[in-house]
């Protein structure tokens, strides 16, 4: 995978937040488009956007995308709506994460649930990871991971 693209309605305020909340730092590419072809890879009409690339882990870029035109909807999907996707990012430490996210006041879904067989979950080969969902300023579900010792 080279790229994940989340679209946002501010881009300085979550590249902000992404590097501060989760330690995801820009790596200095931008890229901003105001052309038709563009829009008509990208399937909007009259497409004005400006993105910046942060490297998240080893491998994977992540691109906050910013249009300009045509004005965005705010975000509204749930987990179980189809298309719906959602960020993971493993930790060392989800209790640790899960503290500081909550003195920062992030908004975190509920507590951190340890997968395990039982009251309605076969955990199978994930038994015993700790996972935490929450959300960006946006309303982006992200999840934090932390698989068993």
């Amino acid at each position: 995978m080279h790229h994940i693209g989340v679209p946002v309605s501010d881009l300085a305020r979550s590249v902000r937040w992404y590097e501060d909340v989760l330690g995801i730092a820009p790596n200095g590419v931008t890229i901003s488009a105001t052309n038709p072809a563009i829009g008509a890879v990208v399937e909007v009409e009259n497409a004005s956007m400006r993105a910046s690339f942060a490297l998240a882990g080893d491998n994977v870029l992540l691109e906050l995308i910013q249009y300009d035109s045509p004005q965005p909807r705010p975000f509204t999907g749930r987990n179980s709506d189809v298309g719906v996707m959602h960020l993971c990012f493993e930790v060392d430490d989800l209790d640790s994460a899960h503290r500081d996210l909550v003195e920062r006041g992030v908004h975190v879904n509920a507590d951190p649930v340890v997968l395990q067989d039982g009251d309605g979950v076969e955990a199978g080969a994930l038994a015993g990871t700790k996972i935490l969902y929450l959300r960006d300023p946006d309303g982006i579900q992200l999840e934090l991971f932390e698989l068993p010792s």
